[in-house]
Formats: C-alpha cells, structure tokens, sequence
C-alpha cells in the first residue's frame, strides 16, 4: 500500500500532464494571428529574418475575403523599412522574375489568397535594421474597400517557408534576405 503523501503526489502529476494535454490545442489556436476589417480577414502574416546589412526582405500572409464584394489590397506601410510593395514572382524562359504588381491585388468574394515566398508577396524596401528571429513588426494594409488593416507580422527564421515553419525548413531558390538582387530581373522597381 502506498503511503498517502505519494498518492496524492502521483494524483497532481497526473493532472497537471491532463492540463497540459488538454492545452496543447488550445495553444496552437491562441499562436495564430487574426487581424480583421469589415470582410476582410488576415492570418497568419511572417516574414523572414534578413543577415545583417540586408536592404530587402519579404513579408507573407494570408488574406480572405468573407464578403458578397470584391477588395483590393491596395498597398501596405511599415515603419520597418522605407517602403512595401507587393510584387509577384514568376519563373520566366527558366529565369525567376519579379515584378510590382500593378494597380494592387484583387481579392474575390470567398477567396482566400496566400502571400508566401516565390509567389505573391511584400517586398520590404530600405530596411532601416535587420530582421531579427522572434521580433514582432508593425504592417499596415491599405485596402480599397475594407480600409487600413495595422498587422504584427512575426518575424522567422532565414530559410522559413512559413510561420513557425522552424530554422529547418529551407528555401528552394529564394531568400530574399540573403539573394544577390543584382541578378534579378526587378523591373521597375529602381534599386
């Protein structure tokens, strides 16, 4: 027979790994960020951390449209860096090109769009000091029906393929933290 304080010892083990157990879901629901402006809804927004004297980098997130109307995601402002533009990736005649994109995104009705790397996405022009893993950024979203949307984007590993996607996760072509943009086509986009 156990004696009554080891009893009630294993006892509280045993509840506190039930609340633990029980938490663990709950947790991963309280991590994902939700910022919401009339039928506009975004999750998730990240970025990638940048080496030190990096001048780019790249912001990614999700963007749903709950609404009966079309929005366009207009343009965005940080004070992390000089200027965002939204810009889109495409591989070209087997070259990876990107480009601004012009007159801002549309977002449909029930559509929901990803912005993540080799796609759609901010870039981060003039950053005004690297990226650091862990940080929380300010990001403003100007959108033509919806309005201003002011988002944390959390800042990830270099080679991040997501939010909380961890530093193994690698990049397959871009990083546009560590990239040489001088062998890039960037268009217009003058830097």
């Amino acid at each position: 027979m156990e004696p009554p304080l080891r009893k009630k010892a294993w006892k509280h083990r045993v509840l506190r790994l039930w609340l633990v157990v029980a938490l663990v879901p709950l947790a991963g629901a309280a991590l994902a960020e939700s910022y919401k402006a009339g039928a506009i809804e975004v999750t998730d927004p990240w970025a990638r951390a940048t080496p030190k004297g990096a001048s780019v980098g790249g912001a990614y997130m999700t963007i749903t449209n709950r609404g009966s109307e079309s929005d366009r995601l207009a343009g965005a402002s940080t004070p992390a860096a000089d200027r965002a533009e939204l810009h889109q990736m495409l591989m070209k005649d087997g070259v990876m090109t990107m480009r601004p994109v012009q007159g801002g995104l549309e977002i449909k009705p029930g559509e929901t769009v990803i912005l993540k790397p080799e796609s759609a996405h901010f870039m981060l022009l003039g950053l005004k000091r690297p990226l650091a893993q862990g940080e929380r950024v300010k990001l403003t979203l100007d959108f033509a029906k919806a309005g201003k949307i002011d988002i944390d984007y959390v800042i990830e590993s270099i080679g991040a393929q997501g939010p909380s996607a961890g530093a193994a996760a690698k990049d397959h072509g871009v990083d546009h933290g560590a990239m040489d943009h001088s062998a890039m086509d960037h268009g217009a986009i003058g830097h």
